[in-house]
């Protein structure tokens, strides 16, 4: 494989990863915001939240994408193919995600919340000060799971011409037809991207047990010396 060819799938695999993080954050926000209202008091938010999710659940990445790129310009608006992408994996992953708010919020014993209705706290200081930062350690390891389903789910938007990673190796294998040698080392790009994912939430994972008083779980090695202890 040429330098030009291994540059092309470095920069396929920045573009994969700025897509993924793009996508990751817009799905947090969606994921919050819609996971707040399924548990919210007020039915038409909960009516909101449970069309978001159970609409972009089983709402396609592809044709997601395909929407963004083609139709919507049909309607006055144009979204360059990056923001698109970042949009379809964020509203499809968001709606799992708020599914985990919703259930880690619920998670939250019921003592909790009134310990803190006795101490005089608003709606809004119980869910600031008692409910978000204990649920938030619930949710980290979901969100992480969540994290790499969306990673996998950007190969995908690569259809739409998007030059990420598995775009850019269908240009070279294309070129060179050496298929085995490319798709190979698109699995391994991937599972590299993967691992440094999975190691930045664990570590996001162990801050947020620390920060509400929680003994941080130790690691896969740590805990079969545990057992073997």
């Amino acid at each position: 494989m040429s330098s030009q060819q291994v540059g092309l799938l470095l920069d396929g695999a920045w573009f994969t990863i700025a897509i993924a993080l793009g996508g990751a954050v817009l799905a947090l926000v969606f994921g919050f915001a819609a996971g707040l209202a399924r548990v919210s008091e007020k039915k038409w938010l909960r009516t909101i939240g449970f069309v978001y999710v159970e609409f972009f659940r089983g709402a396609p990445v592809l044709v997601l994408a395909f929407w963004f790129i083609y139709a919507l310009p049909q309607l006055g608006w144009q979204l360059a193919p990056a923001w698109a992408g970042m949009l379809s994996v964020g509203l499809n992953v968001g709606a799992y995600a708020a599914e985990v708010v919703r259930g880690a919020i619920r998670a939250v014993p019921a003592g909790q919340l009134e310990a803190a209705t006795a101490l005089n706290f608003t709606p809004a200081q119980r869910y600031r000060r008692v409910v978000i930062p204990q649920a938030l350690v619930a949710m980290i390891p979901p969100f992480s799971n969540n994290l790499i389903e969306l990673l996998k789910a950007t190969a995908v938007v690569s259809v739409v011409a998007i030059p990420e990673l598995t775009f850019s190796g269908q240009l070279i294998r294309a070129g060179t037809g050496r298929s085995a040698a490319v798709l190979g080392g698109l699995l391994i790009g991937y599972g590299v991207i993967a691992v440094l994912f999975t190691v930045v939430m664990r570590y996001v994972e162990r801050k947020a047990a620390s920060s509400v008083g929680r003994k941080p779980a130790g690691g896969l090695w740590l805990r079969r010396r545990e057992v073997a202890a």
